[in-house]
């Protein structure tokens, strides 16, 4: 067993002819939270999809466990642990919260009792089980969306602006949920995030990107200094 559970290096990605990651080298420790954190357009949800495949491998390695998984498709990287919540949350509106849930199946038999786990971890979606995904609000979709992952087990997930378009309760709602799944499970998780106040609320270290490149690394505290937080956030 790694020390690390995901691993990259010099990870390349673009689209068509177009680069977008020059070189990306990140690990991510055994139950450990890592952000990735940016100004907007530097590559970090392209980063998101290059990891979980549905980008062609455009160079560099990824090793998951210690397993090269670069040239495997997003459904196989998926049946080995990786979970993926994207940007704007994709849930089946139409279909119930349960019926939601359900699909989580597909990446392989839940473990007993999972259903009940995540509602306790979410308890607005167990007050909402037979309801109407599109009918939730967009945080409580966001909620639907990181517990459908969860049914299927994986070991790492990877979090795309979990707090975007999410009215601030709710934002601090999920980040004490993520951070005790990740205390009680041991539930690795890499993000990428943009509100500071979540990114301090849950990360262990934070990977700083620029133009397609990791350009520094920090830990939460030093998202305190606001000159820190305009040189690497502010448009």
């Amino acid at each position: 067993m790694t020390e690390h559970i995901l691993e990259t290096v010099r990870l390349e990605a673009g689209y068509g002819s177009k680069p977008v990651l020059q070189g990306i080298d990140i690990q991510v420790g055994r139950g450990e939270i890592v952000a990735v954190i940016g100004r907007n357009g530097v590559g970090k949800s392209t980063l998101m999809k290059r990891l979980i495949g549905l980008l062609p491998d455009g160079g560099g390695e990824l090793l998951l466990d210690g397993e090269r998984i670069g040239h495997l498709p997003a459904y196989q990287r998926a049946r080995r642990g990786v979970g993926y919540v994207p940007q704007g949350r994709d849930v089946f509106p139409r279909m119930t919260v349960m019926e939601n849930l359900r699909t989580g199946e597909s990446l392989g038999k839940p473990a007993e009792g999972i259903y009940e786990r995540m509602f306790r971890f979410f308890p607005i979606l167990d007050e909402r089980r037979d309801q109407r995904a599109g009918t939730l609000s967009g945080g409580q979709q966001q909620q639907l969306a990181i517990a459908r992952v969860l049914i299927g087990g994986p070991k790492l997930v990877l979090l795309d602006e979990p707090s975007e378009g999410i009215q601030p309760s709710i934002v601090q709602d999920i980040a004490r949920t993520m951070v005790r799944l990740n205390q009680e499970t041991g539930l690795s998780l890499i993000f990428v995030e943009q509100n500071i106040d979540m990114i301090r609320a849950m990360a262990h270290r934070c990977y700083v990107m620029d133009k397609g490149r990791i350009i520094a690394e920090l830990t939460p505290e030093m998202l305190e200094d606001r000159d820190t937080v305009r040189r690497y956030l502010s448009v």
